[in-house]
């Protein structure tokens, strides 16, 4: 059976990757299916109703710069904003915001449906089409036929996946979804290297049945953060508290006796879990083992959403059997009478190694088949969603023959992240974390549009609207500058000034734009001593304006340190390129360079057994070949 329409792009699974990469894909103009196995699913929150956090939060704003809808989703569904490091520098500040789990599925499917060039079709796929090396299309289960020149594939945890509470095993995506065991078998026939991963979630809590007086209350912060550069925090619904307690030594005792029907710390003649888990998120049984010395845990008792009593306990992921769970929930302060809901579990599934992509997270081996999200053995909404917004630009950019575009390590860090994939490859689940960047003093949440959104403008990502605010920040920023750089501030016309403000007098004439890059100074009291007035009253700007003066010597450091690697790294490696003909490397350089296929030195750079000396004998080899062809 076949469809009768033709598509530039299909893209597979509903989930956080594939909502990005359908979008992306259509507002770059090519024509997308979005294929769901539940079209009531689309945009739902399979863990924790959060988004954001300490180098996640730096990916949604890049995401939202180049156009992309979890930002504004966040913004419409968030009960509980916060700024993670807000007494640290700017760099490793990070918004978080609790959701609404049904109003974020909400704003994301609306994003969907009003997105043009974009049709939804709910089906399972089975299969592939590929001809001649190339993907031609998908089939589904009902032998439909889809052809389309690329296809995205976002399979989530859905990959063979098989779930664990204790002994008990089900075969599942997540709890009430069925895994895609042929979509899997299929995919395993592929020249991929193809290895499993673990994740888990916590048992749900009934809130009627918690004790919150025995709690620590976590507010919100004033003023409300906002995600997206086009949002407001009024687009906001009503905001809740959180609420923290933490185990015990009675809990950890309770986890330790059930350990032997753990399917990760059981037996180990039946142990039903090897995979490796996520190494940041670990399940409480985890962190009791590895941790014996701690006598509590702390958990963030976190509301699913302002219509539900339903409670996420984030900290006490588990697969212990349901017994287990209660009872250690019930040994836990506010929690004494409290019923799950739902129980934790752990879930295995299939991950395709990332080395086996090109840096536009096309497979190397099928051209036009894409792979974004926890295929490439990522953990997190916010890493899925970059690599799903990234490769349905890609997707579209392949099916119109134009070459693509994928951002550097200096430029975001959804480029720090995909090139951590494609060059070491992903062992275990991996997570952003800001210490990951080289370059994070220039990758700050508060200027991802200005990194990103011309370059998104240019790839046709943005709207008008989106383009014309961005500018406008630009402008206001640029002309801010100016003048507080034109502007000479004199000890003798502030002496009283500064003793209130800088708490000393000030010694030399300066400009307005120096005294900004004091940390101890804000914007306002700049203005006061350069009586300056007015200035800018966008709190987003002033931020801006505010950072970049303080990090100003170190990012031009970084830019220098950026264009001097690029002048000696940035050289192209032809795909053809036969490591073996290149003298004195070593057989670890060579095999490393011979199985990446790198595409440039600089990733080349970044592989095992990869060393100076190395890239130092591949630069006087592309020299001495380029020489000779010119002659």
């Amino acid at each position: 059976m076949h469809s009768d329409e033709q598509f530039a792009v299909a893209v597979i699974g509903g989930g956080h990757a594939g909502v990005e990469a359908a979008t992306a894909a259509a507002r770059a103009g090519a024509r997308v299916m979005l294929i769901t196995h539940n079209m009531e699913t689309i945009g739902q929150m399979s863990c924790n109703p959060a988004i954001g956090g300490v180098g996640k939060g730096h990916i949604v704003k890049e995401i939202d710069a180049m156009g992309g809808i979890m930002a504004r989703a966040a913004d419409a569904a968030g009960i509980h904003f916060r700024t993670l490091n807000s007494r640290k520098g700017a760099a490793v500040q990070a918004t978080r915001a609790q959701a609404d789990r049904a109003l974020y599925k909400i704003a994301v499917r609306q994003m969907v449906d009003a997105q043009a060039n974009l049709t939804v079709f709910q089906e399972s796929v089975d299969d592939l089409l590929i001809e001649n090396g190339r993907v031609t299309g998908v089939q589904t289960k009902l032998g439909i036929q889809i052809r389309a020149r690329a296809v995205v594939l976002t399979a989530g945890t859905f990959l063979n996946g098989q779930m664990h509470i204790g002994p008990a095993q089900a075969a599942g995506g997540r709890a009430g979804d069925a895994p895609a065991t042929k979509l899997a078998a299929r995919l395993r026939e592929l020249p991929l290297r193809v290895a499993r991963l673990k994740t888990g979630t916590p048992p749900r809590l009934d809130g009627k049945t918690i004790n919150y007086e025995k709690l620590t209350v976590q507010s919100g912060d004033t003023p409300r953060p906002v995600f997206s550069y086009l949002g407001d925090a009024a687009d906001h619904p009503r905001q809740v508290n959180c609420h923290i307690t933490a185990t015990n030594r009675r809990a950890h005792e309770i986890i330790h006796k059930y350990l032997p029907q753990s399917p990760i710390y059981g037996d180990p003649a039946a142990r039903a879990i090897d995979s490796p888990g996520p190494r940041y998120c670990p399940s409480i049984e985890d962190k009791v083992v590895r941790f014996a010395d701690r006598d509590a845990h702390q958990i963030f008792l976190e509301p699913e959403g302002l219509n539900t009593t339903e409670i996420y306990p984030n900290g006490i992921s588990t697969s212990l059997p349901y017994a287990a769970q209660v009872e250690f929930v019930r040994s836990i302060a506010g929690l004494e009478n409290a019923r799950i809901t739902r129980p934790g579990y752990a879930i295995e599934y299939d991950y395709f190694d990332p080395r086996d992509l090109q840096p536009s997270l096309q497979t190397k081996c099928v051209g036009g088949l894409f792979f974004a999200g926890q295929i490439n053995g990522t953990t997190g909404y916010e890493e899925a969603a970059g690599q799903g917004l990234i490769a349905g630009l890609n997707a579209a950019r392949f099916a119109a023959e134009a070459d693509p575009w994928t951002p550097s390590r200096a430029q975001a860090y959804i480029g720090v992240m995909i090139d951590d994939l494609i060059t070491r490859g992903a062992a275990e689940p991996y997570r952003m974390f800001t210490s990951r960047a080289e370059y994070r003093l220039s990758l700050r949440e508060d200027n991802a549009d200005l990194r990103l959104t011309e370059i998104a403008d240019r790839l046709g990502l943005i709207t008008a609207a989106h383009r014309s605010n961005c500018a406008d920040k630009q402008r206001a920023l640029a002309a801010e500058r100016a003048r507080l750089r034109q502007k000479i501030v004199r000890p003798e016309a502030v002496s009283a000034a500064a003793h209130r403000i800088l708490g000393q007098p000030l010694t030399r004439a300066t400009t307005a734009y120096d005294l900004l890059r004091r940390p101890a100074i804000t914007y306002a009291q700049v203005l006061e001593l350069a009586d300056l007035q007015p200035g800018l009253t966008d709190p987003q700007y002033v931020r801006a304006l505010a950072t970049e003066a303080r990090y100003d010597g170190y990012v031009q450091h970084q830019r220098a340190e950026v264009a001097r690697r690029e002048a000696r790294y940035g050289v192209p490696l032809p795909a053809d390129l036969d490591y073996h003909s290149v003298r004195g490397l070593s057989n670890e350089a060579r095999q490393s360079l011979q199985t990446a296929c790198p595409q440039t030195v600089e990733i080349a750079a970044r592989l095992p057994g990869v060393t100076p000396a190395a890239l130092s004998l591949l630069l006087i080899h592309l020299k001495k070949t380029a020489a000779r062809r010119a002659a």
